[in-house]
């Protein structure tokens, strides 16, 4: 897995250019670099990101709903009890970063990178990911139900409590997660590539699931 790229690595980087003043709804911003501001209780839903960079932003209870953050990069931003419903992530890069109490139920994320991110009670039910890596993440009480997975990887990754029922998976590599802590939907694996060790720790559960009774007389 390529190393986090840094600011000036953007191939736009150059053409960055500080943006201050307030987000709005439906607004469009391009080749903009948000700089260790904060947005609190912002209706920004609908507005679209593009070729843009955020450094040391906080978004605190704001609502984005149907946002769209194409070809973006984010480092140190903490997201915070932030609605993200409905949002379009492709060709983005969250480096060192948090997502507490999220709702991002119904988003769509395309070729996106977490690195060494925290993402604590976030809702991603019925969301698709697609290309979509966490690397050496933590992953707690995030809940995939209902989900679509295809080509996700986890490498380096913890994952405590959390929830895949009814997810759909597809081309899912589990073998690389330094802990896989699934407390809900075991069923919703099929389609995952787990290690031995893995599947040793989840037997419990897939014998629960197929109503199998474990006992030793």
């Amino acid at each position: 897995m390529p190393a986090p790229r840094q600011l000036d690595d953007l191939p736009f980087a150059h053409h960055l250019r500080p943006h201050a003043g307030p987000l709005e709804r439906d607004g469009d911003y391009d080749t903009v670099h948000l700089d260790g501001t904060t947005f609190e209780g912002t209706e920004a839903g609908s507005c679209r990101f593009m070729e843009s960079a955020f450094s040391s932003v906080t978004f605190a209870a704001g609502r984005y709903r149907g946002a769209r953050f194409l070809d973006v990069w984010m480092h140190t931003v903490r997201w915070v009890g932030t609605d993200l419903a409905e949002t379009s992530w492709m060709d983005a890069e969250v480096i060192s970063s948090m997502l507490a109490g999220m709702e991002m139920f119904g988003a769509q994320l395309h070729r996106v990178t977490f690195h060494a991110c925290k993402l604590d009670s976030v809702n991603l039910r019925t969301a698709a990911l697609r290309d979509v890596a966490f690397v050496d993440c933590l992953l707690r009480d995030v809940d995939f139900g209902g989900a679509s997975l295809t080509g996700v990887t986890f490498p380096g990754s913890t994952l405590e409590g959390v929830r895949f029922g009814r997810a759909r998976m597809r081309d899912v590599d589990l073998r690389q997660a330094r802990a896989l802590g699934v407390t809900a939907g075991h069923d919703g694996l099929a389609g995952a590539t787990i290690g031995t060790a893995q599947l040793m720790d989840l037997a419990p559960a897939f014998a629960q699931l197929l109503g199998i009774t474990v006992r030793d007389d």
